[in-house]
């Protein structure tokens, strides 16, 4: 991909992101949001950080496949956890655990860390080169990270 196409990838997917987030369409503030969306086109590639690296497209499809599957497991543990709360009888047993992370790359385990802290009842507590210290909630919580079905996922994720 050039550096050129790269540049307006950057600069409509910044004007995609300006309107989604002001929802203002008068031409004086469209006009602010083109200038917005330039200055900061232009000044990511002044500083370099137009690449290939940056915009990774072939994540996509994916990602596609990933966002659904993380959606139901976190509505999943959100469920878990609240019954767990207006339960009491249901037991809570906080631990600590070592969660193997085979992802090839640093976002990798990045994305794999932050899908194991958006799913209610666990949290990462720390990334390491092979591995993820996790506090789990409760038992099933950390055995359901260790069956590795999520560092799969984001495996599967990561390689496109």
């Amino acid at each position: 991909m050039t550096d050129l196409l790269r540049f307006l990838i950057l600069f409509f997917l910044t004007i995609g992101l300006w309107l989604a987030l002001s929802g203002h369409f008068n031409p004086l503030l469209l006009s602010l949001g083109v200038l917005s969306a330039t200055t900061v086109t232009f000044v990511s590639r002044r500083m370099g950080i137009i690449d290939a690296e940056g915009q990774p497209l072939g994540l996509i499809p994916g990602l596609l496949r990933y966002a659904p599957w993380l959606a139901k497991e976190i509505v999943r543990a959100c469920i878990d956890v609240a019954w767990r709360i207006t339960r009491p009888s249901l037991p809570i047993r906080p631990t600590i655990i070592r969660v193997p992370a085979n992802q090839q790359t640093v976002a990798g385990r990045v994305s794999f860390a932050n899908s194991i802290t958006l799913t209610p009842g666990t949290i990462s507590l720390d990334v390491l080169e092979k591995e993820i210290e996790v506090h789990a909630l409760t038992a099933e919580s950390a055995a359901d990270l260790q069956s590795g079905e999520m560092g799969k996922r984001v495996e599967h994720l990561e390689s496109g």
